[in-house]
């Protein structure tokens, strides 16, 4: 390492909960950390120690003004005098802050997550992008999605913001990519290259046995005896397929329950009423269970136990992740480090970056066939036969997508951008 340990501030529109975001950037910190720098965090939501947080509400993408102007700019192809107007105060408004924020920290270093790539919040972008201008600062674009991935941002009247700070091609900014295809796009659109640094797992420290405190997680979920906890560990967003995970369990002729993990309401609660209606119409049991399963363990406010993800893998017999569309695969990781089958639709960046491997899955694409059902029942009735496949899975995770190597990458980029 060729550089001094420094002040490093994290900037995103959230950084709290399960999404996949956040958790990158808790592995980011923790490897940082390691290295010796201080972590500090500027976002609309934080769950990181407080100390080290600044929050402004409006760097939020659900902040009410915030989540209005999103529809105003993307829902018609002419921008109105009073968006244009909305933006440019709530930039001012985030501009002031993220100075704030950075007289408070003085920090050698900035790590954008997301936010200079997906337009959640343009205010956001383009306030970041002009304080990135103004001063110089060395920043890391750690682009998990871009805008043009995303149907949503295909038409609306925001183009040229979208040209200015998503992302943003200044000197002092460095991208950092998480698959082959987003390298490939952003070379080609903003002629600009990237590093790729793929999502990771700390493989080189394996999940503990489990300790005894989910031996009752079956029941307070309220599965039945006998019956096969199927895991579904996303967000109900529509990208994720749910539906796809639904009629699986639906046409394995076993008794399972599907369990959902993560919450909805980033994209509305639409979707997640349509899955309800749609497993009561297929007789799947459904569960919604992001009141009890959490990040890390706790209590609910009535004195109930939360379990943290990590004892929801644990418990799972199999792990759904049926996407049409993944920045990387999070969930797939996961599955891999606890050791679980996995029920994969073969979304392009697993094709490209990740199945190349020799990663065993069940995989499917678009829709599942009889054969994928076949497999998936006979994984369930004799997970026996199939134990060294997985632990051949956590020995590539190990080798591929580690803390050691996220670390490697890490100490070449930031021996690049902070070496005197």
């Amino acid at each position: 390492m060729n550089h001094k340990p420094g002040r490093i501030a994290f900037v995103s529109t959230r950084i709290a909960g399960t999404d996949g975001v956040s958790l990158e950037i808790a592995k980011w910190a923790q490897v940082l950390e390691g290295l010796g720098h201080r972590c500090y965090y500027f976002a609309g939501a934080c769950d990181r120690p407080a100390a080290y947080c600044y929050v402004a509400e409006e760097a939020h993408f659900a902040y009410e003004p915030v989540r209005r102007l999103a529809g105003d700019l993307f829902d018609a192809e002419r921008r109105k005098p009073e968006s244009s107007d909305s933006v440019d105060r709530l930039r001012l408004v985030l501009k002031r802050h993220l100075r704030r924020f950075l007289e408070e920290v003085k920090p050698d270093l900035l790590i954008a997550e997301n936010v200079l790539s997906l337009p959640m919040n343009i205010p956001l972008g383009l306030a970041l992008t002009e304080v990135i201008a103004e001063t110089g600062l060395p920043t890391i674009g750690h682009h998990h999605d871009f805008w043009w991935e995303r149907q949503r941002y295909a038409v609306g009247a925001a183009q040229d913001y979208l040209r200015a700070a998503f992302p943003p091609t200044l000197p002092s900014v460095r991208h950092v990519v998480i698959n082959s295809v987003a390298a490939q796009q952003l070379a080609l659109r903003a002629g600009v290259g990237s590093m790729l640094i793929p999502n990771v797992m700390d493989f080189d420290a394996p999940p503990p046995p489990p300790d005894g405190y989910a031996a009752d997680l079956r029941a307070a979920l309220g599965l039945p005896e006998g019956a096969c906890f199927i895991l579904q560990p996303t967000r109900v967003v529509p990208r994720k397929r749910i539906e796809r995970a639904i009629e699986l369990v639906r046409r394995l002729d076993l008794p399972a329950v599907l369990v959902v993990s993560h919450s909805a309401g980033d994209e509305g609660m639409a979707y997640q009423r349509y899955l309800e209606h749609y497993a009561r119409f297929l007789g799947v049991p459904l569960l919604f269970a992001d009141a009890i399963i959490a990040p890390q363990r706790g209590r609910t406010a009535d004195g109930r136990k939360i379990y943290s993800l990590a004892d929801a893998y644990q418990a799972a017999d199999l792990v759904t992740y049926p996407s049409a569309i993944e920045g990387f695969g999070n969930a797939f990781l996961e599955a891999v480090y606890y050791r679980k089958p996995i029920v994969v639709n073969l979304y392009e960046i697993f094709q490209t970056d990740i199945g190349r491997k020799g990663f065993q899955v069940i995989g499917f694409r678009n829709y599942i066939t009889e054969a994928t059902v076949a497999r998936v029942r006979d994984i369930l009735l004799h997970p026996e036969r199939y134990r060294a496949m997985w632990e051949r899975n956590y020995e590539l995770g190990r080798h591929f997508y580690s803390h050691a190597v996220l670390e490697r990458r890490l100490v070449a980029l930031l021996d690049e951008m902070l070496a005197p």
